[in-house]
């Protein structure tokens, strides 16, 4: 619709002021409650053109409109905004064109469409995932599938942080601690248990450092002459030579966290396509900065460690490999990138990270392009807030996060008993029950995540998640279950669910959720150049506060003339679509039943 209206005005200022426009000169917008009319246009732009004052223009646009557009029905110029009354016949035939489209919408991807490589989640082999992962994996996954949706090919990826001192610091816990634990034996996931290692070697280490300060050294030095440390320093020593033992029993217990992390991947929903490890990624990335080096773009200091000088660039002076020949996070990240530019033709790259890192990726792009990927300089930093509970921040080291696996059994069983309650799972079997409390508790996760703008951190509160009332999943879901039902009895009584022949006469309310769906495109397309799931989660809150306020204002099921009921049966059944499509970009499923 916005096409043909775009075409019109591009036509009008051809006809009345002789002027070429091109069509991202012409703005349209949806008219504000306030005023009269569907679509907005914004005169301003075109007054170069018409050499006239803004009501003047509109007024002229206006005329031309109405007596040559046949869908533009009546106007009304306020100030440089002409706001256009469409036809109810345009809004039918718009209804007709929706429900034509199984993935209104979507964008069709073609054989070869630009590839973008999207990074989300990576974890550390040393704890479970949690509440923050939650948020990234999320965030990466919706990310994948707005851009699935606006026509571009996609490659998810997950590089796994599989080495350090970090890991050494679990393995030595177990080997001191662990009696032989292993995942089958305590009944834990692996990245539980390795997990809890991480904790016992933390408390042990704080006892030798509280020790040794009691002795008289000072706390720095206590925590550098602290056995556990210097056995875990000795452990990563010969982890990097290659000891054949240690090498053995790393491999070992990432084996069982890669296998828990499997699990909390598949209920939460999200996927990768290829996962890379940095054990196999920091050497590639060592190559590349000695490669580097040799072609004059960085230098080594006398000390012998290798740097990058990005003070041209407004930037500092990067450290790329320490004195004693060992990597850094920003070289294992250039291996990363070579191993993927070299698996994938790829045109953009996305990283999902936490905002703390915003500076870290403004050096990686320069690397990058000074190194000669020709994504470097474009990459993006998808830079997001970090979560909170109501309680303060987690800390990992403490034990004090919040485990991704415990919270969602716990939204799970929240969503079961509050639908319990409210009576929504009346009627459906023991298998339903279960299915519709995971679709509700894990959706309302996501959505509360979600609807958020990512770039700003966020108060995390699971009892506020669930609610069938207000901005939330569990109200979208529940609207959604609503019109199954109303579809579900039209098709047991018989009656008609397609669009009929000859014009309708459409009320207020629904030529404005024929709108509200006809924006969906707009939509998705705004949530790719933003690279916002925000955007997605909050068009859908409306589009379902709208349809419930018509659902309470006219009948549909019990409308006595057989062709506005029929009406009013389709355009139910394609807000339904919408919603199960939007929170689909959202990795949310809906029910049919509740």
């Amino acid at each position: 619709m916005k096409s043909k209206i775009v075409e019109g005005v591009i036509a009008a200022v051809k006809s009345l002021y002789g002027a070429d426009m091109d069509e991202s000169q012409i703005t349209l917008q949806k008219t504000k409650k306030e005023f009269t009319g569907d679509l907005t246009l914004v005169v301003f732009p075109l007054l170069k053109v018409s050499r006239k004052k803004p009501d003047a223009t509109a007024a002229e646009l206006g005329e031309w409109l109405k007596a040559n557009l046949p869908v533009v029905t009546d106007y009304n110029a306020v100030g440089g905004f002409l706001n256009l009354v469409l036809s109810g016949a345009t809004w039918i035939d718009t209804l007709r064109d929706i429900d034509s489209n199984e993935r209104f919408g979507f964008v069709a991807t073609a054989a070869d469409a630009p590839l973008v490589m999207i990074e989300y989640s990576s974890p550390n082999t040393n704890k479970p995932l949690h509440l923050g992962h939650i948020r990234n994996n999320l965030l990466g996954y919706s990310l994948a599938e707005i851009m699935k949706a606006n026509g571009y090919r996609v490659v998810k990826t997950n590089i796994v942080n599989d080495r350090g001192i970090h890991i050494c610091k679990s393995m030595l816990a177990w080997l001191k601690y662990g009696n032989g634990e292993t995942p089958e034996s305590s009944g834990l996931k692996g990245d539980h248990l390795i997990g809890n290692y991480y904790v016992a070697f933390d408390k042990h280490y704080k006892e030798e450092v509280k020790a040794l300060m009691a002795q008289g050294l000072d706390e720095d030095t206590a925590k550098r002459e602290a056995p556990l440390m210097k056995e875990a320093s000795e452990m990563l020593r010969k982890w990097e030579a290659g000891d054949a033992e240690v090498r053995q029993l790393w491999a070992r217990m990432n084996n069982w966290v890669y296998a828990g992390f499997d699990v909390t991947y598949k209920r939460l929903g999200v996927d990768f396509d290829k996962i890379y490890y940095e054990s196999d990624t920091y050497l590639v990335g060592k190559e590349k900065v000695s490669e580097g080096l040799q072609k004059g773009i960085f230098y080594r200091r006398e000390d012998g460690s290798v740097w990058a000088n990005l003070t041209a660039d407004g930037l500092d002076e990067k450290l790329l490999l320490r004195a004693d020949g060992t990597s850094v996070y920003m070289t294992q990240d250039i291996g990363t990138a070579t191993l993927r530019f070299a698996d994938y033709p790829i045109d953009k790259m996305i990283y999902v990270v936490g905002n703390e890192q915003n500076y870290h990726f403004q050096v990686l792009s320069l690397l990058l392009d000074k190194l000669g990927f020709a994504w470097g300089k474009s990459l993006v930093h998808f830079s997001y807030g970090m979560v909170e509970l109501p309680e303060g921040k987690m800390k990992s080291r403490e034990g004090t996060v919040v485990d991704a696996d415990d919270l969602m059994e716990e939204m799970v069983n929240t969503a079961s008993e509050i639908s319990a309650e409210l009576g929504k799972l009346d009627g459906l079997s023991a298998k339903e029950q279960q299915e519709v409390s995971e679709m509700i508790g894990l959706g309302g996760l996501k959505y509360f995540i979600l609807k958020v703008d990512p770039r700003k951190n966020m108060l995390f509160n699971p009892k506020e998640s669930i609610d069938f009332n207000g901005n939330t999943g569990s109200f979208i879901q529940y609207t959604h279950a609503r019109i199954q039902s109303v579809l579900r009895k039209a098709a047991e009584q018989g009656l008609a669910t397609s669009m009929p022949a000859g014009e309708l006469q459409l009320n207020d309310k629904e030529s404005a959720l024929i709108q509200r769906l006809a924006a969906f495109p707009e939509v998705v397309k705004q949530a790719g150049v933003e690279y916002s799931p925000s955007v997605i989660a909050n068009y859908a809150y409306e589009l379902v506060k709208e349809y419930n306020q018509f659902y309470h204002d006219y009948s549909i099921l019990k409308e006595e003339k057989a062709d506005v009921r029929a009406m009013r049966l389709v355009l139910s059944r394609n807000v339904g679509k919408v919603i199960k499509l939007a929170m689909s970009l959202l990795g949310i499923q809906v029910p049919d039943k509740m």
